[in-house]
Parts: structure tokens; C-alpha cells; sequence
């Protein structure tokens, strides 16, 4: 963490502002509504503590639902200025390394004051839109709510319910369940009228470092499922919203873009040898739709492709946009519209959204200039690419302790990366990534190769191979199906 310029441990002055801070009153305040006798339920990951989104769906009589996305009062608490909204603003967004996490904002406030726990009543910032029959978003509004949480989920047990083969804790009750189902049903819906206006069918794998009960380190696969899906669907569709929303009323925000692949040649050379043509141009709807024909031709290794498309097309990076202004856009997700505020407790640039979005409620002037947006913008790009760096370091460490015993071995991969500090494979099964030592020279990212581990180096997390050849069909791991159909949660 000090290696990649975050603070790791929180200063004295925030330790003491936190532990004056108080729960905010129940009282329903000015331009407050209550909505805490709606079924509100929360889906995340099974360890997590900070709560940032809660959800509810309702069928109207023409047929269409209105989803709510209650999104925890973060500002509420850490009053803008203050030894907190400093720290916060320093480190940016919170770094889980599978080993320890290191939150943004102090733990007594983001697992607690400022987290949607269980039965507890808190004041949120809802984003209400209404979808329908094909998909698409009638209208939309944000204002501020009591909310209550009566069901804590996670990922991969509603994920499995959906999919008939679990139960649901108690607390889901059946009016949850009932929610639960509405909920899939209209996030296949957004999915759908994304997917028509060139959003990319993207899956790929992503591993992280985990203790196991012995206290040993390793690698694991995240896998996505149709819960997951929903709630990255239903935050997409809460962050155009809002984006817009902000724009409307004539406040600036910070975007976050995806732009036009620098190395959409390669996109197009990977396209052209599996018998596509793709425009000269980028071009989102022609690669969208080529990722749908190759997901359709070969599921079994489309993880390979996703994962080089993601590379080319590069990371994505906030942006201070001037309302009524051109926007950059996400190139991944298709659309002009899209900033971050589902997660204030752990992303700062969706803190901001906050205080933006509370100013334009209260008819009062941005309390950020364009000025003051533009650098913290780039300091959030700055912070979440230090973010990887530290999460992949860990994953490293972690992969090249459980690697020891595994030299000589060989592998299927990919090439992730080609830079001047060297060539990078990603390994198909296990998910591990490492430099390729000797036989680099011609590999460009995306192409497939058989390596040979040739050492490893735990303290340092190097992982390093020979490249030897093209894979074949008969050197495929037979396990290697499930691994290559996991995905990335999209944040």
C-alpha cells in the first residue's frame, strides 16, 4: 500500500472525528420521503460488511416496473471538508486484497453508520427509473428516502436459488422472493436493450487471493452469476440515470468513460482470423455483435477472447464533465451517459456524485468548481490504477506460493500484455499471470501459447515462463470449461 502512495492506516485526527460521529436521527427531514415499509433486500458478497445498495422492483398497472436503487447517505456523516472527506479523498476508494482489506472510509462508518445493515433505519439517495416491456428506460428521478434492509443476500447463494438449486435464508421472505424474481426478470430486460444498442457481451475470468482456514494463501476464480448480473445491471441503469439526472438540472459531474480503443487493429486482426470483418474504425455495435456470434460459436473459449478484447479496449478513467457538454462515453457499455454513485462508501468519485446530486435537491450552486472535479477526477484514475497494482501484487504472491511445487509443469494461456518491461500470459487453470521469460519475441495480446513455468519467486510474486508453442485442442485441461465461463463483476 505506502509502495503504491495510499495511507494504510487511519490518522489520528479521523479516528477522532469518527468516534464523535452519531447516527443520523430517524426523523424524516425536508424533501425526505418514506419508503421504509417497501421489501428492500441487499445482494453482495458473502463477506461483505459495507453495504452500499439496496433494491426493490414494482409491477405498475400498464405493465411497466419501477425500480428503486437506494444508495447509502454517505454525506450524511463525512461532512465534506472534514479530517475524513480528506483521508477519503487521498486514498480514493477502498483496496480489498483478498488477505486484508483497507477501507476508504473508517470501519465504525463503512460497515456501520453509513452501511444498509439489516433492520437497521437509515436515509439514503434513491434513483428510481421505469423500464419497459423492451427494455428500455421511460423516466427517471433521484430524491432522498428512508429506507429499511430486511434481507442481507449474497452473490452466489441467490445466484443458485434463481437457478433452482438452493433455498434462501430466513429472512427472505415471500414477499423477498417474490422481489427477487420481479428483479431477475427486468435485469434481463436492461441486459437485452443494452446488449441491442452495442453494450459488449464481455466474460471474463477473474481470480482472487483468499486465506483458507489454515491460514495458507491462494488463488480462486470469481464466479459470476444471474444475482450478480442483476445488480450489475440494475447499477448500470441507477448510474445513467443519474448521470443524466445531474445533467438536466444543469450540474457538472464526474464521468466515468471508457474510450475508443487505442489498438482497435488488433481487435480487428483478432476478429479477422476467426472469419470476421470489422470496421476500420472503432466501432462498438460491429465488435458487440461479433462478440455475440463468437459467445454463440465456441462458449467454451470465449473467456480467452473476452479477456484479450478487454486489454486492447483498456481500462476505464474519470472524467469532469460540464453539464450540456459533449461526453467522452463508455465505449464498453454503449452509452454517452454514465457516472459513478451506487458505492460511496468504498468509490470517492460516487461521494461526490452525492454532494452534487444533495446540491441540485436543495437548489443550491455545485460545491465543486470544474476546476476542483477535474483533479479529483484524475486523482481517482490515479488511485484506482494503484488499486490493481496492489490487488494483482497480492494475487501474484499468492500465486507464485502456490505454484512452488508446480516448475516444469506446462500450460495453456494467453498473452495479456506487451510492453517494454516485457510479455505477460494470463494461465487458463489454474487463473494465474506471469512474464514470459523466453520465446516472447512475435507474441502480441491475445494470441494463445503453451508455456512451461520455469520458476518462481514468493517473495517478490514472480511468476516466469517459456513460451513453446500454439496450444492444441488435445492439450485443453477438461476442467478448464467451468474456469474459462467465470467473469468479472464489473464495478
Amino acid at each position: 500500500m505506502l509502495d503504491n502512495g495510499f495511507i494504510p492506516d487511519v490518522p489520528a485526527a479521523v479516528t477522532a472525528e469518527v468516534a464523535r460521529a452519531v447516527e443520523p436521527s430517524g426523523a424524516l427531514g425536508p424533501g425526505v420521503i418514506d419508503l421504509r415499509q417497501l421489501p428492500w433486500s441487499s445482494i453482495d458478497n458473502d463477506t461483505s460488511r459495507d453495504l452500499d445498495q439496496l433494491e426493490v422492483a414494482e409491477r405498475m398497472p400498464d405493465g411497466t416496473v419501477r425500480v428503486r436503487v437506494a444508495i447509502a447517505d454517505v454525506d450524511g456523516i463525512v461532512q465534506q471538508g472534514s479530517a475524513t472527506d480528506q483521508f477519503a479523498g487521498v486514498n480514493a476508494t477502498s483496496v480489498y486484497t483478498g488477505v486484508e482489506t483497507f477501507p476508504m472510509l473508517p470501519e465504525k462508518l463503512s460497515t456501520d453508520l453509513t452501511s444498509l445493515n439489516p433492520n437497521d433505519d437509515r436515509l439514503s439517495v434513491v434513483t428510481e427509473f421505469i423500464v419497459v416491456a423492451d427494455g428500455s428506460i421511460r423516466s427517471h428521478n433521484v430524491f432522498l428516502a428512508r429506507v429499511t434492509n430486511y434481507a442481507q443476500l449474497a452473490y452466489n447463494n441467490v445466484g443458485a436459488w434463481l437457478d433452482g438449486k438452493a433455498s434462501l435464508p430466513q429472512s427472505a421472505t415471500q414477499a423477498i422472493q417474490d422481489q427477487l424474481h420481479l428483479q431477475d426478470t427486468v435485469a434481463q430486460l436492461l441486459r437485452d436493450a443494452r446488449d441491442r444498442s452495442g453494450a459488449l457481451d464481455i466474460d471474463t475470468i477473474e481470480a482472487q487471493s483468499v486465506v483458507r482456514p489454515d491460514q495458507s494463501v491462494d488463488i480462486e476464480l470469481v464466479q459470476k452469476t444471474r444475482a450478480s448480473q442483476l445488480i450489475e445491471d440494475f447499477m448500470i441503469a441507477a448510474n445513467v440515470a443519474m448521470a443524466q439526472f445531474l445533467d438536466e438540472h444543469g450540474s457538472p459531474t464526474i464521468r466515468r468513460v471508457v474510450r475508443s480503443p487505442e489498438r482497435w487493429a488488433r481487435i480487428v486482426d483478432l476478429a479477422a482470423k476467426l472469419g470476421t470483418t470489422l470496421p476500420a474504425n472503432a466501432n462498438a455495435q460491429a465488435l458487440s455483435e461479433f462478440l455475440v456470434m463468437r459467445r454463440k460459436a465456441d462458449s467454451e473459449h470465449f473467456a480467452d477472447l473476452s479477456l484479450a478484447i478487454v486489454k486492447l479496449i483498456g481500462p476505464g478513467e474519470y472524467d469532469a464533465h460540464a453539464p450540456g457538454q459533449p461526453d467522452i462515453g463508455h465505449f464498453a457499455l454503449a452509452t454517452h451517459d454514465y457516472t459513478h454513485s451506487t458505492a460511496p462508501n468504498r468509490r470517492y468519485a460516487d461521494l461526490i456524485t452525492q454532494r452534487l446530486l444533495k446540491a441540485v435537491l436543495a437548489g443550491k450552486p455545485s460545491p465543486y468548481s470544474m476546476e476542483d472535479l477535474g483533479k479529483i477526477a484524475a486523482r481517482c484514475t490515479d488511485r484506482e490504477h494503484a488499486e490493481r497494482k496492489v490487488e494483482r501484487q497480492v494475487r501474484k504472491v499468492a500465486a507464485a506460493v502456490s505454484m512452488v511445487g508446480r516448475v516444469g509443469e506446462n500450460f495453456d494461456a494467453i498473452v495479456t500484455g506487451v510492453n517494454q518491461d516485457g510479455t505477460y500470459v494470463r494461465v487458463i487453470n489454474p487463473p494465474i499471470e506471469g512474464r514470459v521469460m523466453r520465446g516472447e519475441t512475435g507474441l502480441d495480446v491475445g494470441d494463445k501459447v503453451r508455456v512451461q513455468l520455469i520458476s518462481t519467486d514468493p517473495n517478490r510474486g514472480f511468476i516466469d515462463f517459456a513460451a513453446s508453442q500454439a496450444p492444441h485442442a488435445n492439450h485443453s485441461d477438461p476442467r478448464s470449461a467451468n474456469h474459462q465461463r467465470a467473469a468479472a463483476q464489473a464495478r
